[in-house]
């Protein structure tokens, strides 16, 4: 039937618009057409636009609006942080999504409800992008918050020291500045998606307590339209098995050094990366540490154990090799291991009052030194498996672009070995890729996007690259980026090693780039080709007058590398360069690398 103006209540245009649009709609369309309707209609009616709060615990009306900010290194806590203001906005509040270093800390003031999503970085450290408002907070300007409802989901690892450090001291300044939490804090582990799932929906019920009971339906009539098929997607919960392509050793003969240049096929996959983002890659440890824990427990390698809250069931050689972290040793596994355990001095350990021989004991250390020490043990494969964490996921930057290689992903992995308490310990992921990992096998990987380390959107920006070691991946793919593209902006980069001859990472690569000028300057460091080591700051600082050229002409800064000695040393040196070459006092070199940072010119992917 042909719509007209007669027998519809649209206009003449309206009516042009949907006679050229039904014909051409299947029947599933338009099933799901009619239902989304229908849906949004009783949505509209039961969340009234002028409704100005809802009414939740004791009748007490509350705003609306909802502020949620994040301060994320790696882009987990950012992803967590936009899924809680999507699924606030599908629930009818006004939710504004922010990241801490673009959040003016005076409009503090005008939230009533907030929401903290924030990840702790290093030995207790804010991310990035969260220092300064977490030092606004914790300064004497920071405002008294008496009108403030918050909740603060934090993430970390346990492994680390100060396990969830920068959520815990949000949690207590809001209270301290007057705020009401509302909702109580929650401390993710590296594998953080169910807690997280169950702070938002906490969350979500809190703040919603008094609305109009009729909402739940409209969710209801929403999912109840009919959706096609989705096809599969990959991601950290379901990772691609990537087919290895290449897996090379970049270092020369007689390096100290073994790093890995891998080549991975994404063929099929739907996964698309930008430069800057990471790779995810779901490890299995050392089948030799396995089966000395199996030998030293004296279990059986094919006893069935359960490994999930679903009931999957694995051999214990099975679960060991991985699914489970067996490497590092915590405060928190070793206080579960012991009940486990008749060995007094383990018991001692755990006690309260020696958290510093707990730590010193742990570092360093792995559960067959825990076995080794500590027995004899009364403990079942099931209750050991029960209290180990899960294997999490090894990240590492992204060393190509899309645009230069499609449908493929390559890494820059350095293996990790190294001597502890009389044994030779090994980089799970480092070693996994480097002793086992053949050309042809294939590896479960996702793509870990993170927005705090991208190009500038203008091509023509100059672009300054500090990354020693395996800290130069992803500028490998900021150049294969460029290139590809045809960006016409100065590039920059600082590399350091330990060896010219031997540790010079993609050498032939570089110096192709220099030649066809993708790549405007380098200056390399190798620390241990001369009597006095040199490294990256000092290069820099040699060029110190035409580096601050490059800042004040609006050039980008990126760091990539370790986060303890190459990136702080390296910050300091930024701002010495500014005060030297820029007649500035150290306060005013401070403010004005702060500045760059908040417009996005000062980026750093360090671990």
């Amino acid at each position: 039937m042909q719509l007209q103006v007669t027998n519809s209540p649209f206009s003449q245009e309206q009516i042009e618009l949907l006679n050229r649009l039904l014909p051409t709609l299947t029947p599933a369309q338009k099933f799901w057409l009619s239902g989304y309707l229908a849906a949004a209609e009783s949505a509209a009616a039961v969340l009234d636009a002028e409704a100005p709060a809802l009414l939740v615990g004791g009748g007490k009306p509350v705003s609306k609006e909802v502020t949620v900010l994040y301060g994320s290194q790696t882009g987990n806590a950012q992803k967590l942080a936009e899924k809680a203001g999507k699924a606030l906005k599908e629930r009818g509040f006004e939710a504004k999504v922010s990241s801490m270093l673009d959040f003016k800390p005076n409009e503090l003031k005008k939230v009533e409800t907030l929401l903290i999503v924030v990840s702790t970085h290093g030995e207790g450290d804010p991310p990035d992008n969260a220092v300064s408002f977490y030092e606004f907070l914790h300064s004497k300007r920071a405002p008294k918050l008496n009108h403030l409802r918050f909740s603060v989901l934090a993430l970390g690892d346990t492994s680390y020291e100060h396990f969830c450090q920068t959520g815990k001291d949000f949690d207590k300044r809001l209270e301290e500045l007057g705020g009401e939490r509302f909702y109580p804090r929650v401390d993710c582990d590296v594998d953080y998606e169910e807690a997280a799932a169950k702070w938002l929906d906490g969350v979500l019920a809190e703040l919603s307590k008094g609305a109009n009971a009729e909402a739940a339906p409209v969710l209801s009539a929403v999912a109840a339209v009919p959706k096609a098929e989705p096809a599969v997607v990959y991601s950290r919960k379901n990772p691609f098995p990537a087919e290895v392509l290449e897996n090379i050793n970049l270092n020369g003969r007689g390096s100290n050094k073994e790093t890995r240049h891998l080549e991975l096929s994404l063929e099929g996959s739907g996964l698309k990366y930008e430069p800057g983002d990471a790779l995810g890659i779901f490890p299995k440890n050392d089948p030799e540490l396995v089966e000395r824990i199996i030998q030293e427990m004296k279990w059986n390698p094919e006893e069935t154990v359960t490994i999930d809250k679903d009931g999957e069931v694995r051999s214990l050689k099975e679960a060991l090799t991985s699914h489970f972290e067996i490497t590092v040793l915590t405060k928190a596994l070793l206080q579960k291991l012991a009940p486990l355990s008749k060995n007094s001095e383990l018991q001692a350990l755990v006690a309260p009052g020696n958290e510093v021989k707990l730590k010193e004991y742990a570092k360093g250390r792995d559960l067959l030194d825990a076995f080794r020490d500590f027995g004899p043990w009364d403990a079942a494969p099931q209750q050991v498996i029960s209290i180990l964490r899960k294997m999490p996921p090894r990240l590492y930057s992204i060393a190509s672009s899309l645009a230069a290689y499609p449908d493929e992903v390559h890494l820059t992995i350095g293996a990790v070995r190294y001597e502890s308490h009389g044994r030779l310990r090994k980089g799970v992921c480092s070693t996994f890729c480097a002793e086992r990992v053949q050309i042809g096998d294939t590896l479960p990987v996702f793509v870990q996007p993170n927005p705090n380390f991208k190009l500038p959107k203008d091509p023509s920006t100059p672009i300054i690259m500090i990354g020693p070691g395996t800290g130069v991946a992803p500028f490998r793919a900021f150049m294969q980026e460029r290139e590809a593209t045809g960006a016409n902006g100065k590039s920059w980069l600082f590399f350091g090693d330990q060896h010219f001859m031997t540790d010079f990472l993609y050498q032939t690569e570089w110096l192709a780039w220099l030649k066809s000028g993708v790549l405007t300057k380098m200056d390399v460091a190798f620390s241990r080709d001369t009597e006095k080591k040199v490294y990256v700051q000092h290069r820099m600082l040699e060029r110190s007058k035409e580096l601050f050229g490059w800042l004040e002409d609006g050039a980008v800064v990126y760091v990539c590398g370790d986060k303890q000695h190459m990136a702080r040393d390296v910050h300091q040196t930024l701002i010495e360069i500014i005060e030297k070459e820029g007649g500035m006092s150290r306060e005013q070199a401070e403010a004005y690398l702060t500045e760059m940072q908040k417009q996005k010119r000062y980026q750093r992917d360090v671990y």
